[in-house]
Parts: C-alpha cells; sequence; structure tokens
C-alpha cells in the first residue's frame, strides 16, 4: 500500500494530534506520515497552491477548525466586540476557500469543528451562534463533492470526554485542549480515514435466535421470543443500515417457517419481512449458506458482514469464509447498542439515491432472474426485459455515484482504479479527460446509475482509463452498448481505435470473459494484464451478447470460481485480521479514555542512560513534580537534576507540562520561569518561592482587609502589636 499523507492545519496549536492519530494508522496498519502546517495558516493552506495541502497527492487533507480562534487575538487579547461579525465572515470564506481547493485537488478533505473553550460554551448567546456557523457549514459542505464534515456534536457523541479544554495552555501556547481530547479527536479523525479510504460493505447477514430476537422461535413460537430494548436497538440500527443502502439478509439454523411466522405476527419488530432482500434459512453450515447468499446476490464474500451470538459458528465462518466480516454480539445483551456503534464498517459517510433504493433494485433483480429461467432462450429473455439504456455526460450530482462505482464494483471493472470524489472531478476537466455514465430501465424497473465511462481522446484512439457496471446490469447487453458508444465516439472524431487496458485483480473475470468473448483477437500481453485495441468499425457495430461464443450469464459463474470459492492466503490473513481488529475496537476501543490508556503503555519508555547519574527526588514537591514530568515526557523515572530537553521534550510539551503543574500546585508560572530552569530541581524551587510569594500577597491582602475603616491611631496600634509579634517570633 502507498504510504498516505495526512496533511493537518488549524486555526489552533495541533501538533498534540499527531500522537493518537500515529496509534490509530499503526493499529489500521495503514503507511503513514503525518505532516503539519505552520501554525494558524488554514486560509494560506487552501488557497496556496504550492501549500502542503495543496500538494498532497496521496491521503487526506484535515482542516481543524475552532471559531473562537477567529474572533480572539485580533488585538492581542480574548474575543473583540465585533468578534461574531469576524467569525462569520471567516467561515463564509473557509467555504469560498474548501470549495476552490476542493476543485485543484483529488485529495479529500476532512473538516472537524471542534468545541469552544468552557468559557464560552457558559455565554448561551456565543454557543447560539457558533451552533448557527457550524449548521450554515454542515448546509454548504453537503453538496461539495471531496468533502467530509466531523461535527462538535458528533465527536462529542462518539468519544466524550469530560475535561477537554486546558485554559492555560491555550493562553501559553494556543493548545487549547487536553491530551483526552486530542486523544478523542485523533480517534475520530482516524475512524473516518478507515471510511474514506476502505472499501464499502453491501450486505449484512443476520443470525435470528438470540441475536434479532432473545429466545428460540422453534421451540419459544413467535410470541413466546422476547424483543427486549437491547434488540430492539439492535433492530432499529439494522433498519437503518437498510435505510443508508446496505443489503439486509438472513443467515439462520432454523425452520424457515418458524422464522417467517415471527416476521409475519410480531408487530413490534421494527426490522420487518419487506426489509429483508435474500435468506437462507435452513440446518446446513452458514458458511455454506452465506456463500448461497453471494451466488444469488452475484456479490462477493468480501461484501458480507456477519453477525452471530454464537462464538462456535463465527469461528466456523471465519474459517470457512475467512473474506466475511464475522461480528460476534456481546454475550451481554446491555452492550449490543454500543458495540454496534463502534463497528466502524458500518460508518457510512454519504449517502446516495442509488443506495436508499439498493434493497427494492435487488428484489427487481432477482424477479428478473426468475423470468430468465423461464425463458426458452437467453436473447428471449433479453427481449422481453424492454432494456431502456442512457448514456450521457457526468453530471455534477453523479459525481459521488461515480465515485462509489469505483470503490465497490470489482467484477466488470477493467483496472480496479479506486477514485474519490475529487479524484472523479479531478479526472473530468474539460479538454483534459471525459466521462460518461449509464443509466438502465426496463419492464421490471429502473437499475439506476449502473455504469461509467472515463476515457481520454489521443490522436490515433480513444484511450479507456475506466470502464465500470455494476453487476446486477450485467449480461444483458448494456456492456456491449457501452462499448459501441466509444467506438462511436472514436468515429465522430476520425479516430482509428478504441483502447481497453485489462489489468487482472482476481475478481474481474467477468470483465476478462466480456472481452475474449467480443474480441481475443486484438489482445496484446502488458505488464499485468492485456490491452484490447478494438478496430472503431469493429466496436461502433456492437449489439449485444451472442448466443454463441463466451458470455456473461445471469448467475455470474466467473464471480462464483474466482470470488466466493477461492481465497488466496494473503486474502484470508487480510481478512481474518480485519474481523479480529474491528472487533477489539468495538470491545476494547470504544472510548477516549480506552485508546488514552492503550496509547500510554505503548508510549512508556525506559529513562535513556545518556540522562546522567540519576538522583530521586527528595521533597514532596520534587516528587510530585517529577511525576509529572514522567506522565508527560512518558519515562519511568526523572531525576531532579535531569534536563527536560535532553529527555526528548520540546515546547509544545513544555506548554502542557505547565498546564499540569499549575493545576497541581496552584501557582502561576510562566514558560519562561521553566527555560530557565529546565530540572525538576529547578521548576521545584520556582514552585515553592511562588507559593511563599503567593502566600505573602494573600497575608498582605488579608491585612488590607482589616485595616479597612480604621482610624490612624488603630492603624498604629495594630502595626505595633504585629511588629512585637514579629519580634517575639525571631527571639524565639
Amino acid at each position: 500500500m502507498q504510504k498516505q499523507r495526512i496533511a493537518v492545519t488549524g486555526t489552533f496549536t495541533a501538533e498534540p494530534l499527531e500522537e493518537s492519530l500515529g496509534f490509530w494508522m499503526q493499529e489500521l496498519n495503514i503507511p503513514f506520515e503525518i505532516k503539519f502546517a505552520p501554525y494558524s495558516q488554514v486560509f494560506q493552506q487552501l488557497l496556496d497552491p504550492a501549500s502542503l495541502l495543496s500538494t498532497n497527492q496521496h491521503g487526506i487533507n484535515v482542516v481543524l477548525v475552532r471559531f473562537e480562534d477567529w474572533g480572539k487575538f485580533a488585538d492581542g487579547g480574548e474575543a473583540s466586540s465585533n468578534a461574531s461579525e469576524k467569525i462569520e465572515r471567516n467561515v463564509r470564506d473557509l467555504l469560498l476557500a474548501l470549495e476552490s481547493a476542493t476543485q485543484r485537488s483529488a485529495t479529500p478533505f476532512l473538516v472537524c469543528l471542534c468545541p469552544a473553550s468552557s468559557a464560552s460554551v457558559a455565554d448561551l448567546k456565543l454557543t447560539a451562534f457558533f451552533q448557527q456557523m457550524e449548521e450554515l457549514m454542515a448546509s454548504e459542505l453537503r453538496g461539495m463533492s471531496g468533502i467530509y464534515l466531523v461535527t462538535t456534536s458528533e465527536l462529542a457523541n462518539a468519544y466524550p470526554v469530560a475535561a477537554y479544554d486546558d485554559p492555560q495552555a491555550d493562553k501559553v501556547g494556543h493548545v487549547p485542549y487536553t491530551q483526552a481530547f486530542f486523544t478523542s479527536l485523533g480517534t475520530i479523525i482516524a475512524r473516518r480515514i478507515y471510511s474514506i479510504k476502505s472499501a464499502p460493505y453491501k450486505v449484512i447477514a443476520l443470525d435470528c435466535d438470540q441475536t434479532l430476537w432473545k429466545g428460540v422461535c422453534g421451540e419459544d413460537g413467535p410470541h413466546g421470543i422476547e424483543i427486549d430494548p437491547p434488540r430492539k436497538a439492535f433492530q432499529e440500527f439494522i433498519v437503518a443500515q437498510h435505510q443508508a443502502g446496505m443489503l439486509i439478509c438472513l443467515c439462520s439454523k432454523n425452520n424457515e417457517e418458524d422464522v417467517v411466522d415471527v416476521f409475519e405476527q410480531r408487530s413490534d419488530m421494527p426490522l420487518r419481512r419487506d426489509h429483508i432482500v435474500a435468506w437462507r434459512i435452513n440446518w446446513g453450515a452458514k458458511s455454506g449458506n452465506l456463500q448461497a447468499l453471494s451466488e444469488d446476490l452475484q456479490l462477493g464474500l468480501d461484501s458480507f458482514i456477519f453477525i452471530d451470538d454464537d462464538p462456535v459458528t463465527c469461528a466456523e465462518v471465519q474459517a470457512n469464509c475467512p473474506e466475511v466480516l464475522t461480528l460476534q454480539l456481546p454475550q451481554e445483551s446491555s452492550r449490543i447498542p454500543g458495540f454496534l456503534n463502534h463497528v466502524w464498517a458500518f460508518d457510512r459517510l454519504k449517502i446516495t439515491g442509488e443506495d436508499e433504493k439498493r434493497t427494492t433494485l435487488y428484489k427487481q433483480n432477482a424477479e428478473r432472474e426468475r423470468v430468465r429461467k423461464e425463458s426458452l432462450s437467453f436473447e428471449g429473455f433479453l427481449a422481453s426485459l424492454g432494456l431502456n439504456v442512457q448514456i450521457s455526460e457526468l453530471q455534477p450530482e453523479n459525481i459521488e455515484r461515480v465515485s462509489q462505482l469505483t470503490q465497490r464494483t470489482n467484477q466488470f471493472n477493467f483496472t480496479t482504479i479506486r477514485r474519490s470524489d475529487g479524484e472523479v472531478q479531478s479526472f473530468c476537466q474539460p479538454g483534459k479527460s471525459e466521462c460518461l455514465v449509464i443509466n438502465v430501465s426496463d419492464r421490471f424497473g429502473d437499475y439506476g446509475l449502473v455504469g461509467a465511462m472515463m476515457f481520454q481522446a489521443g490522436t490515433e484512439a480513444i484511450n479507456v482509463d475506466t470502464l465500470l457496471l455494476s453487476c446486477r446490469a450485467l449480461g444483458r447487453g448494456v456492456e456491449h452498448r457501452m462499448l459501441a458508444r466509444l467506438g462511436e465516439i472514436a468515429r465522430e472524431r476520425e479516430l482509428g481505435r478504441v483502447d481497453i487496458a485489462l489489468i487482472a485483480s482476481g475478481k474481474n473475470q467477468p470483465a476478462l470473459d466480456f472481452l475474449e468473448g467480443i474480441g481475443s483477437e486484438f489482445k496484446e500481453p502488458i505488464g499485468g494484464g492485456y490491452l484490447y485495441r478494438f478496430p472503431v468499425e469493429f466496436a461502433a457495430m456492437l449489439t449485444g451478447p451472442h448466443s454463441t461464443g463466451p458470455t456473461i450469464s445471469g448467475d455470474l459463474s466467473g464471480e462464483k470460481s474466482t470470488h466466493a470459492l477461492s481465497v488466496t492466503e494473503s486474502l484470508d490473513g487480510e481478512a481474518r485480521t480485519q474481523s479480529a481488529l474491528l472487533s477489539r475496537i468495538a470491545t476494547e476501543l470504544y472510548t477516549a479514555e480506552q485508546v488514552f490508556k492503550a496509547l500510554e503503555s505503548q508510549k512508556q519508555h525506559t529513562r535513556p542512560e545518556k540522562a546522567g547519574i540519576f538522583k530521586a527526588p527528595r521533597t514532596p514537591t520534587e516528587e510530585l513534580t517529577a511525576e509529572i514530568w514522567g506522565e508527560v515526557l512518558r519515562l519511568d523515572r526523572i531525576g531532579i537534576h535531569d534536563n527536560f530537553f535532553e529527555l526528548g521534550g520540546h515546547s509544545l510539551l513544555a506548554t502542557v507540562l505547565m498546564s499540569r503543574v499549575r493545576d497541581a500546585f496552584q501557582v502561576e508560572l510562566s514558560l519562561h520561569n521553566f527555560f530557565d530552569a529546565p530540572t525538576v530541581s529547578g521548576l521545584a524551587g520556582i514552585i515553592e518561592q511562588s507559593q511563599v510569594e503567593q502566600t505573602d500577597a494573600e497575608d498582605i491582602a488579608e491585612m488590607l482587609k482589616e485595616l479597612e475603616g480604621l482610624s490612624d491611631d488603630e492603624v498604629k496600634e495594630l502595626l505595633a502589636s504585629e511588629l512585637q509579634l514579629a519580634q517575639d517570633g525571631e527571639n524565639l
């Protein structure tokens, strides 16, 4: 995998984010490098073509925004009188800058709106204004391709942190948050990166007894099983996944009629029979039933998530279908809702119109398959469909769907090039490259936007970069009409060929079968695959599949042999790791506190020998100071003469350290104090001196308070008394 660059810019000092973000990239096994833009240069980074974010070609750009930062520091102090006006102007400018940046760059942008300080939150009017600005950004960014948004409420709900802001560190170094909050922020950023960079799952296969409901339907009957609160929440979660475009299947060891009775007689179930696209309910092995569902839906097993409560069943599926993401529900049912909310594979960042009607489309496809099997000939079946294929130019509203096709389509995908929204938009620039989209319908219903062709017109040929067709439209002649349209374009532009490269992926056998079936004689070998050079007249005259020669049949037998039944060792290991990783995240790393502890345990180091002879703390102040140093530097022990910067400390860590010291000792110190004495001994001395001065100041203030309202003679008498007490103390 190519190393991913995570480029970060923010309205505040963001470098403390690196630790948790690096932890997650290692956990996810994503090769990465994290780069931070210069301090508080959000607009420069978005608008300057030579900036860190603008030149980031492989990875993701992260923009961190805290609205109040735009109202502060304009005059060197706190928010000014016209802060709201400045903030709103900057928000609107940010939206324009983001739009401009995405037009120049194909790299996805992740915008994180970070919470206001506790002092600002106390101002109800200001809080309402910040919420208004957040809603404005959410509304505007919703229509921009290649941009993903994390709101403050999403972050707070997913990874809440009680003590999130750090006023002292904010004042000293514009580091507004605690390390616990930066851990939370790094976690949700990593979660979004995982969703953006991972191929989405398409199918959820569910067990029934003890999973969808409590009890055994074959023994307890439809009214004896219980839809308890955790299972009801589970079903509601699955319905939400269905609405987001996931296909829902049942895979249960049961008598089919018993399960059907539950769905027909239990009106209190959120999950209904019409949400289910297919099922395998029998007493066979669930791995075999998942393979059968894979064949029915014409989708690979690596598109499946399987959920069951039984560890033995989960182990059987993992052993025989390692491509499937297998999730075992927690044995403690009350933990089921939280578990599901922290399975990252369920995240859906953007939902297209195709997603919302996917179950209907697959049910229509099942009806087409029934008619196909009843037809006397394949040609008769195609004729009976009344197929309508529309090929048109890409429109802005189709960019997300085309990006989704590049991510989802495996079988009829010639080069398996995956593209984000921004990359699709960047590719299809006028005068550079072109993209056509394919919409299909027939007498059973509308397939939707099921295909795309991305190509460049060269001096001699149309060079096809990407040619995609959803599996639900395969084998109906759509693919022939797509190539014919490219032939027509080549002929119109007086070009001689249509050149299509096929790079074998292990999953795109149907694409190879298609090209071999129509023109194997035009094939030339290239690295990792073949180049097919179709003469323009040959391509333009293609009309549909022939009854003789290799064609893609309705049951996609090619996918069965390469996708559902054949698993390489590398895929086996990768799939098993994915199941283990996502399960671990949902059970062990689902809170900011858990992540912080895991991060702390990994980062604990032994004090370096070069630090010199260790000398232990001598006083309570030195002991507590050394303890704080050890936590900040993650060292097992600290000597009183150890130099903070020689132990690996730097200015940002010094800011964090001084904030911790202030909270522990209740003294006000500056970074200059620390730079003058960067040892435990030196800092402890400054702390003790500050405490003495603070005590003296408090005593003086108390005395002045006592003097208020006294006559001159009474004041003289009081001072004389205090002086005598002091002299008596010295004599003692």
